[in-house]
């Protein structure tokens, strides 16, 4: 592709097209730059256009395309082509850093992602002068250039964090710190730095610390209120948060004039809600949900005065709570006075109270240990459920919002029928016109039907909610409706954790229910841009069927008409964020049928073998599931109506077993192969997937790897029989059974994980020592007792998880470039098979028994084999096994 004005202005077309909502134009546009992007010029093109265009759109567009090409590309694969030319690698770093530094922020962020994910593969080594291009930089003095160095800096420096020590680290960390601590440290000569030494060098910086306390005091209460100081402001909080939980330093704190001066002067001024917080409240919702429930606030003058109050109450609790509960009367006085006025009062009491009271919190259980001295539920019955009972749920937003979000934090202290009195009331604020006040009622409802009682069960049954259980679901589904909110992902996580809770109790709303989300998953499909909404919707889905289906399996024909046409949909315009989701959902509704496939699923069957659903690992644990599924329930059809199809299912089984990443995926479909076809549909094929299988543990032996190996071929033993996988063992290879069992089975097998897998592991190794004869009387006799004594310690031993060194990263070595993750839904989990639960109970108890068959087949050879060659211990674990099964040795 030529670097020329028509090949731009082609490019310009069809990105304007990829931003089109009409999938029939978006999609087309979408397979045409994938289709172009492994020929030469390309990246270089679109770094051109989001240099020269004139059209910000077009620009945005074009560094988010880059991003996203660098991230599928950049990644050389062994054994796999170089999919972007050297050249074009060389002129993309020669171009970026200066690129990414003169281009708006919401550009510059993307290509800051890009040089992260170059600079992961490249630096130092390929790419040599980078830190020199971005330290550099630090000259400019422009806040914009500077924020995009660090902002880089950071991605590229964040994984030396987790990364395992080796020399090369220490090398390339020392490489960092010679060129760029300096020059960093020079650019923050703030309040952050003296933080840092408070926090780090305690006691280097022990006798320079009350200068700096004096000197950020001041600096303290001589900043004004505006946006600007946001930043200084936090963190000169944050450094006296820090220095007074420190016991050598409560000196300097102890004074009540203080205390009192910190709380009039410091911590009351930056707990109000600002101008700028009231337009984030209301013109940036999402912003601001994102920051007060996230905790993403961690820079906000509200969070570091909180902080603050929390790190005081270290040492001085009483004192503190003493003053601080006179500012908290004064400003609910003032309240009261002009509620309409003086609103702002109130929100800052709450805060205070929430500060005070909060000794330790966590995201997932909100407060976990209280200040005692503030008294929870008086305050929340006198100043919370009165905002909250109020007849319009419009008036206050602020203060509704304060009020749920105290409910949130201080469910755990609050009395449980306090809480069920709140339920109703938040359930009527979701119909509040303010995304911040419906967005916090359905987050408060999803927590509280969480909540945990005593042995561990919901702190709320489906009895207690059941009399809201209509207006509930109404008004969740009528939230969904409101401006700003029709993919809000809290609304929908309370959705389906509404359907969880009440279970049989959604039964007779599911018709409108289901009605209702698969109108929402069509809308979405055609532009899926929110994650978190999609995953829960896809989970409320499986929910509606798990629930009915479990009451009413017929049921499920139901649910296929009423989704089958957005699958079909989502499936033919290749939504690629939904797919997994989509085959997940429909293992569930396959595995609902008890009997045979119906002929739709049976349609669709070649169409999973199709090997471009297989390029994208996002797919791969969904298709798998789905295949399993098919094999589970419709085995002798896919053996009648579908046997040309057969080998195309092994050759995704050869595919899966061929990477690192997925040969756990391709046991998975091969058990099922070999536990549910008719032995004869596949037998042409086993010595093939025996040999496959050898030659990828010669070329490539991994733990993992051989764990699921031993689990399958006990698996093939159990079900086609000892003397059997001999034979094929040994057809492949002269004495290759007795290879397996010598340098796999034996020294291995204490690495198997799992109770199933362990338990088909000694079902099998138990058929091997007891029904199959050339373990009795040929050269493999000798190795009887050591497997005997490997099933034992099997039994007893604990398991062996060491994994060696070099294989800490497999899980990531062959998954090139970036695609849709796959995520797993938790209503459509499948349930752990046991594939010899009918056949053996107890595989200690088995093992006996089938001991006690065999010596009576052949008297006097078992008790020898045993006593002679079995050590003490194990010896006396096998009789124990014989006394529980009450059978001898003869």
């Amino acid at each position: 592709m030529e670097l020329s004005d028509a090949n731009l202005q082609t490019l310009t077309e069809y990105l304007k097209k990829t931003l089109d909502p009409d999938p029939a134009i978006r999609r087309p546009a979408e397979k045409f730059l994938e289709s172009v992007e492994g020929n030469q010029n390309y990246p270089l093109l679109l770094l051109t256009l989001l240099e020269k265009s004139q059209d910000n759109v077009i620009k945005v567009c074009a560094s988010v395309t880059f991003k996203n090409y660098i991230k599928r590309n950049w990644r050389i694969v062994e054994d796999e082509p170089n999919k972007i030319c050297e050249a074009d690698r060389v002129a993309i770093k020669a171009n970026i850093v200066h690129l990414m530094l003169s281009s708006p922020e919401q550009i510059q962020k993307q290509l800051s992602d890009a040089i992260s994910i170059i600079g992961r593969e490249d630096f130092p080594q390929k790419w040599p002068d980078l830190l020199t291009e971005m330290v550099n930089r630090f000259q400019s003095g422009d806040f914009h250039v500077i924020n995009g160095v660090l902002r880089t800096a950071h991605s590229l420096f964040k994984r030396y964090r987790h990364e395992f020590k080796s020399n090369e680290l220490w090398t390339e960390i020392k490489l960092v710190l010679d060129a760029f601590a300096l020059p960093l440290t020079n650019l923050f000569k703030i309040c952050d730095n003296a933080a840092l030494y408070a926090q780090k060098y305690d006691e280097e910086f022990q006798r320079y610390l009350p200068r700096f306390v004096t000197a950020i005091w001041n600096l303290l209460v001589t900043t004004g209120q505006e946006v600007k100081y946001d930043l200084l402001v936090s963190n000169a909080i944050q450094f006296l948060a820090s220095v007074c939980e420190r016991p050598h330093y409560k000196n300097l704190f102890e004074d009540q004039n203080t205390l009192t001066s910190i709380c009039e002067k410091v911590i009351v001024p930056n707990m109000e809600f600002r101008a700028a917080d009231e337009e984030a409240f209301e013109d940036n919702s999402e912003e601001y949900i994102r920051r007060d429930l996230e905790g993403s606030d961690i820079d906000t003058r509200r969070r570091a005065a909180c902080d603050l109050v929390r790190g005081l109450c270290k040492f001085f609790e009483g004192p503190v709570t003493g003053i601080f509960s006179g500012y908290v009367n004064s400003m609910l006085q003032e309240y009261a006075k002009n509620p309409s006025v003086n609103w702002k009062h109130k929100d800052a009491a709450i805060y205070l109270v929430t500060s005070l009271a909060s000794k330790a919190q966590t995201q997932k259980h909100g407060i976990t240990q209280a200040n005692e001295l503030v008294n929870l539920t008086e305050f929340f019955v006198n100043h919370i459920l009165p905002d909250l009972k109020s007849a319009n749920v419009n008036e206050f937003p602020v203060l509704k919002a304060d009020g749920i979000k105290y409910i949130m934090i201080f469910r755990n202290q609050v009395p449980k029928e306090h809480l069920l009195v709140s339920i109703p009331l938040l359930i009527n604020h979701l119909q509040a016109e303010s995304i911040v006040v419906h967005t916090y009622a359905a987050h408060a409802l999803e927590r509280l039907f969480t909540m945990r009682g005593p042995n561990n069960a919901t702190l709320f049954t489906a009895a207690e909610i059941a009399p809201f259980v209509e207006i509930l679901l109404t008004n969740l589904f009528k939230a969904l409706t409101l401006p700003g909110s029709s993919e809000n992902e809290y609304i929908m996580k309370a959705i389906m954790r509404s359907f969880s809770l009440l279970q049989e109790a959604i039964i007779p709303y599911i018709p409108t229910l289901i009605t209702q989300l698969t109108q929402k998953l069509l809308a979405v499909s055609k532009n899926p841009s929110k994650p978190h909404f999609n995953h829960y919707m896809f989970e409320a889905i499986c929910l509606s069927i798990r629930i009915t289906c479990k009451a009413n399996p017929a049921a499920v024909v139901n649910f296929e008409e009423a989704l089958f046409l957005v699958f079909t949909e989502i499936l033919q315009n290749d939504v690629q964020e939904f797919i997994p989701y989509v085959f997940q959902v429909m293992s569930l509704l396959l595995e609902t049928h008890k009997n045979d496939i119906p002929s739709s699923y049976m349609a669709l069957f070649p169409h999973l073998l199709q090997p471009v659903l297989w390029e994208r690992t996002g797919n791969i644990p969904a298709l798998v599931r789905l295949l399993q599924a098919f094999l589970e329930r419709g085995s002798n059809t896919i053996a009648s109506a579908a046997a040309d199809k057969i080998p195309g299912l092994l050759g995704v089984f050869q595919k899966l077993i061929a990477s690192k990443a997925n040969d756990h995926q391709g046991f998975y479909l091969l058990n099922s192969i070999i536990e549910h076809m008719p032995p004869e549909s596949v037998d042409q094929y086993r010595k093939q997937i025996f040999i496959l299988l050898f030659q990828r543990l010669q070329n490539s032996k991994t733990t993992k790897f051989i764990k699921s190996f031993l689990v399958f071929i006990n698996l093939y033993c159990i079900k086609y029989g000892a003397l059997a996988l001999q034979e094929i063992f040994d057809g492949i290879q002269p004495k290759m059974f007795g290879m397996v069992l010598e340098k796999i089975i034996i020294p291995e097998i204490q690495k198997v994980s799992g109770n199933v897998e362990k338990k088909i592991c000694a079902v099998g190794i138990t058929k091997l020592l007891t029904e199959c004869p050339p373990m009795m009387d040929t050269e493999y006799t000798k190795l009887w007792t050591p497997l005997l004594q490997s099933l034992i310690g099997l039994f007893e031993l604990p398991e062996d998880d060491t994994i060696p060194d070099e294989e800490h990263f497999i899980d990531i070595e062959d998954t090139p470039g970036y695609q849709t993750a796959f995520s797993q839904l938790a209503f459509a989990g499948k349930k752990e098979h046991d594939p010899v639960g009918q056949m053996v109970n107890n595989p200690k108890i088995h093992l006996a028994q089938s001991l006690h068959k065999l010596s009576t087949a052949c008297p006097g050879r078992v008790p020898s084999m045993v006593s002679t060659s079995l050590n003490a211990e194990a010896l006396q674990y096998l009789q124990g096994y014989l006394q529980a099964a009450s059978v001898t040795l003869l």
